[in-house]
């Protein structure tokens, strides 16, 4: 076991590479006009299927909904659109190597789906839809869960996670895995977002030289590029919305407890969430409606039900959880009950008309094209209607920025975390069992796992003192106060104000294995820390690149954040669709 003390000394710090892990390091190109820089780039040619009349990439699930209710189509040639899609743009093509795997049961799964619509028998909404899950969610219908890790190649799940099970309960058709940057981006300070040794690199659709950022980046290319309208992905600082940022779509990071986690390979239970990604605010939210139910087996909603206490040990989301002054999740509102999210009162293209929005200016600065953006997105909210308190201050912003302290959670939970999901979830038969165990796969297989960057995070989470050291229960609390008693929480009442907005991220930038990331500025952390939520939306572009707009709230405030969403995203109409563009050439200075 390794003292407090050490583990302060030996972890090696590189907040932003590892927790908004995005944009690389080969550097931004000229400010020129976009019409000269993309006159010298060559397009590869979109091949988009269509199921109906309908494009799959722009296709919504209220589209799909309608054309299958009037037999337009069948759920087996909805199904095999979007195999046909994966087909054309993942290993050939543009090779955007967003899908570790395809589903080999998918065809028959929409044959059994439509054959219940047959018989007059719907689930509902997502009865058919295609879906993605990002690959560290287990399913247990033949496909692997691997964090992107070679190490966790053929650890079939023996069991669905929660969300997984929702999902087909609701007649949503799980077509594959999506690829991510490994062990979801906690295994090197110089790792590159969207690699993993099991699924290589992960590549833009709008330009395939780009970062897609992470580590949810192969849920957001796949709904971008028209593999499925909606894919899950998880996250623990930024990698749901960093990713939404840098492809040009929709991102909901629920509040912490909202989704389940139990199934899902974790960094952090204290702050890992699963959410959603889309084209649309409108099927980000369907998605989350569909997963958004308390699973008594999820700490986050056991503390909260049986008081703050002990998690069982057989958990596969492993931790104390303290009471009084201690750690604690995000509390639910007395009498929280299941919330249809695309209820007209919460996708109302209204919804901005009267209410009182934060601007956080302490988030800007750090790229000229995203505070442009960000100064557009501003004036829309307004012709809107809402009532913009500009700027607003967040007292710990200092702490949150700039302290170590979250990624020393994060590194003491993740090793106890990683050995409790394969306990849970995975054969007892397979030969990774611990945290200590991949270090060890990596070591014997350098050429495959450790030729771009190293694991550094991994060895310190080993080596990192037991869960029941006090400074860790000190140093959980202490982040958490920072994120909601002195950070959104305070600023949501000094300010009188429904949300907060900000930028979610830069333009993308190259994408650098030899360097890695290099990521300038988000506004995640906060809410990370607090265990809040975040959902993120198209708001612009520079130079065919998109830029999105966070909206950023209280605990369990997602029906006001997607109502606000909502109808900036019916006011501005701002998503992109890819280009799908070779890498931009600059022309020379003359």
């Amino acid at each position: 076991m390794t003292s407090a003390r050490s583990n302060r000394r030996h972890v090696q710090i590189n907040r932003r590479a590892l927790l908004h892990g995005s944009a690389a390091a080969a550097g931004s190109f000229a400010l020129m006009g976009y019409d000269a820089v993309a006159a010298r780039q060559e397009a590869t040619p979109v091949m988009s299927q269509s199921v109906g009349d309908f494009d799959v990439m722009e296709v919504t699930i209220a589209d799909l909904r309608a054309g299958l209710d009037n037999g337009d189509f069948t759920i087996r040639e909805l199904v095999q659109a979007s195999l046909d899609q994966i087909a054309a743009l993942d290993a050939e093509g543009p090779t955007l190597s967003a899908v570790s795997e395809t589903n080999p049961a998918a065809l028959d799964i929409a044959d059994a789906l439509d054959a219940e619509l047959a018989e007059g028998n719907s689930r509902g909404p997502m009865h058919g839809i295609p879906i993605l899950l990002k690959d560290n969610i287990a399913t247990a219908d033949g496909m692997e869960n691997t964090a992107g890790s070679l190490a966790m190649e053929g650890a079939m799940p023996i069991r669905d996670a929660f969300v997984t099970e929702l999902l087909v309960e609701a007649g949503a058709v799980i077509v594959g895995k999506a690829n991510l940057s490994e062990w979801a981006n906690i295994r090197s300070p110089r790792s590159t977002s969207g690699w993993s040794g099991r699924g290589g690199q992960v590549r833009n659709p709008h330009q395939t030289d780009r970062t897609p950022s992470g580590s949810s980046s192969g849920s957001a290319v796949a709904v971008a590029a028209g593999y499925v309208p909606v894919a899950l992905g998880t996250e623990t600082d930024g990698s749901i919305v960093s990713p939404a940022n840098a492809i040009g779509v929709v991102g909901i990071k629920p509040t912490v407890g909202l989704t389940s986690r139990m199934g899902v390979i974790p960094i952090s239970h204290h702050q890992d969430t699963v959410g959603s990604l889309a084209r649309t605010v409108a099927d980000a939210a369907a998605v989350l409606t569909v997963i958004a139910v308390p699973d008594p087996a999820d700490p986050a909603v056991s503390s909260q039900a049986n008081g703050n206490g002990a998690t069982p040990v057989a958990s596969p989301v492993a931790s104390p959880v303290a009471s009084g002054s201690g750690p604690s999740y995000p509390a639910r509102p007395e009498g929280f009950s299941a919330i249809d999210y695309t209820a007209a009162d919460i996708l109302d293209a209204d919804g901005l008309l009267g209410a009182r929005i934060g601007v956080w200016r302490e988030t800007t600065g750090y790229h000229p094209q995203t505070d442009d953006v960000f100064e557009e997105a501003l004036a829309a909210l307004a012709e809107a209607g809402a009532e913009l308190v500009d700027p607003v201050v967040m007292p710990s912003f200092e702490e949150v920025s700039t302290s170590p302290d979250e990624l020393f959670v994060l590194l003491w939970e993740l090793n106890p975390g990683i050995a409790a999901y394969i306990e849970g979830y995975v054969d007892p038969e397979f030969p990774i069992r611990t945290l200590a165990d991949v270090v060890a796969f990596n070591e014997a297989h350098p050429e495959e796992e450790l030729l771009w960057f190293g694991q550094e995070f991994l060895i310190q989470s080993v080596e990192m003192s037991d869960l029941d050291d006090p400074e860790y229960a000190e140093t959980v609390a202490r982040t958490q106060r920072w994120g909601r008693e002195t950070g959104i929480d305070a600023m949501l009442a000094e300010y009188g104000i429904d949300a907060i907005v900000s930028p979610t991220g830069q333009p993308a930038y190259k994408i650098d294995l030899i360097t890695g990331d290099n990521w300038k500025g988000a506004s995640s952390s906060a809410s990370a820390i607090a265990g809040y939520p975040i959902v993120s939306v198209p708001a612009g572009s520079r130079f065919g690149l998109p830029l999105n707009l966070s909206f950023i709230g209280g605990a369990f405030s997602e029906p006001t954040l997607i109502r606000l969403a909502y109808a900036f995203e019916q006011a501005t109409n701002a998503r992109m669709t890819p280009a799908l563009l070779a890498p931009m050439v600059i022309p020379p200075v003359t």
